[in-house]
């Protein structure tokens, strides 16, 4: 039996975003860690909301059963703490499952829905949210949570306990006040489209006052299940939490087993040691599962594969040089190579999925002969360049192809291959020690996060660029897609980076299992929706 689904256009909510992470494989003959980084990674982070399916493969089951459902990854965590260690793969494990947020995305229409918020009053001059708090809600521990949990987990992410880039999303955010046990009041210093929005990210994951002490290996929060094992570089455990304020998960255990090498991840399916493929690692091999017993989703994602370039040092500060790049790269021939065509070419930082979305393919088309000419005259023509990949299947398959056609338009490349997470992260992402890199980011609505911080990796961050994003994100929602939009034009032809192509959301699964997100568009895999039937 096999299930084929296709990608579905998502309507979008208001706000600018960061970057994301990675899944796959489990129980084989080479798991290892693979962490997503703070703010860039590969792969896709299937998620769903509360009740939205995205029309996948069937409704989640909505009893409980003593089962265990095993998912494979390609990224593990680094850490289990998203507040001091970047990376997708830990919202993806954590987010929804074992910490929730006062509101959520619903991925089928796009909307922020209530969460651990009930409703929530914005006043008329956008500077004041009040929350009111959903009754009978307790941590894993046995406390309860109130308000003044919400608030001190708002206050917290503005605190030297956060460390990573991305608390920066609440930086608007002036006061917060738990006013009763079940209303909180929190004070912008403008108004923000971005911030409701942000709330449904990591940094709006809700603590316990008194569960903050380890949560790098002892996470303590709201969720459907709690955490319970990690064997480094093979798998994490997680348990229902049998005290949930919502509806009973159906899968007891769930088992996040995690691999580097995309053949062990498709073996593992194969083989009866897994029951999920959270995200198809080597898109040629899907005929191994085309006519078996087996369901295939195919949808969208946000991860954008994005050759990235140092703005800050080196050749591709000029922009000619950039511009170069740009024309030397035939995307649809790339796309072909090295991903079996699967995914969708958009020139862009922005996916079909956000309200802002346009079609910026015609940029910079394939033109070897200009690139010749463009490199000259930026007085590059001979000079190497390094394309510094990180160890993730996409990377490493694109790479190859990139500098070929880099090299076909005169460019001289030199490719060194960086373990990921940890050497990638310590060279590209925080010493920025490259020229080149290529690397999916996969995080909502980041082209802010990616573009708009000059001391961000990519080195960019324009004057012009902060303003459109300023602009955007004060104004009525109508000058917000148009001020994106424009943001979006300007990081394009100003070639602060070449776009390849978007990832697409590609699982493998045992045909009974349901519940599987079509589009994985947010942070989260959201383990609850997941059943067997």
């Amino acid at each position: 039996m096999r299930t084929r689904t296709r990608a579905r256009a998502v309507a979008g909510v208001a706000a600018v975003a960061l970057l994301a992470g990675c899944n796959a494989g489990a129980g084989s003959s080479d798991p290892t860690t693979d962490p997503g980084d703070g703010g860039t990674e590969e792969g896709t982070d299937p998620t769903d909301a509360e009740d939205d399916t995205g029309g996948a493969t069937g409704e989640a089951a909505g009893g409980g059963s003593d089962e265990t459902v095993r998912i494979g990854l390609v990224a593990e965590p680094a850490s289990l703490d998203f507040s001091t260690t970047d990376g997708a793969a830990i919202p993806q494990l954590l987010l929804d499952n074992v910490y929730e947020t006062l509101v959520r995305v619903d991925v089928e229409t796009g909307e922020v829905v209530g969460a651990l918020a009930e409703d929530w009053e914005v006043s008329e001059d956008r500077l004041t949210y009040t929350f009111t708090l959903k009754d009978g809600v307790t941590f894993s521990d046995g406390s309860e949570f109130t308000a003044e949990d919400a608030a001190f987990s708002l206050e917290r992410v503005s605190s030297d306990a956060w460390t990573t880039s991305l608390k920066a999303q609440l930086d608007v955010v002036e006061g917060v006040e738990a006013v009763d046990d079940r209303t909180l009041e929190v004070t912008l210093s403008r108004p923000s489209n971005q911030f409701l929005y942000a709330l449904t990210t990591r940094v709006g994951a809700m603590y316990d006052t008194e569960g903050v002490d380890d949560l790098a290996n002892d996470p303590v929060g709201t969720g459907p299940y709690v955490f319970d094992e990690w064997q480094r570089g093979s798998r994490i455990t997680l348990q229902r939490n049998e005290d949930y304020h919502g509806e009973t998960p159906y899968f007891a255990t769930v088992e996040m087993h995690y691999f580097r090498d995309p053949n062990a991840l498709n073996n593992a399916m194969l083989t009866d040691a897994i029951d999920i493929v959270s995200t198809v690692q080597a898109p040629e091999s899907l005929d191994q599962f085309e006519g078996g017993d087996y369901q295939i989703v195919e949808g969208t994602t946000n991860g954008e594969v994005v050759l990235s370039f140092n703005n800050g040092d080196g050749p591709f500060t000029d922009l000619q040089v950039r511009q170069a790049a740009r024309h030397a790269i035939d995307h649809q021939s790339l796309l072909d190579t090295c991903w079996a065509g699967r995914g969708e070419l958009i020139g862009s930082m922005v996916p079909p999925t956000d309200p802002w979305y346009e079609d910026r393919t015609g940029d910079y088309p394939f033109d070897p002969e200009r690139a010749r000419t463009l490199l000259q005259e930026g007085g590059a023509e001979g000079e190497e360049v390094r394309l510094r990949l990180p160890t993730l299947p996409y990377a490493v398959a694109c790479g190859t192809v990139v500098e070929s056609m880099l090299e076909d338009a005169g460019f001289e490349v030199t490719v060194d291959e960086l373990e990921f997470p940890s050497a990638w992260l310590e060279t590209v992402y925080t010493n920025k020690d490259y020229d080149m890199s290529i690397v999916a980011h996969v995080e909502p609505r980041d082209l802010g996060n990616v573009f708009g911080n000059p001391d961000y990796y990519t080195s960019y961050g324009t004057e012009e660029l902060r303003t459109l994003l300023d602009e955007a994100d004060a104004g009525t929602q109508e000058e917000q897609v148009q001020k994106m939009q424009e943001a979006a034009e300007l990081i394009s032809t100003d070639a602060a980076a070449d776009f390849l192509f978007l990832l697409p959301n590609l699982m493998v699964a045992d045909p009974d299992i349901t519940g599987l997100p079509e589009n994985a568009i947010t942070e989260s895999f959201r383990l609850a929706q997941l059943g067997r039937g």
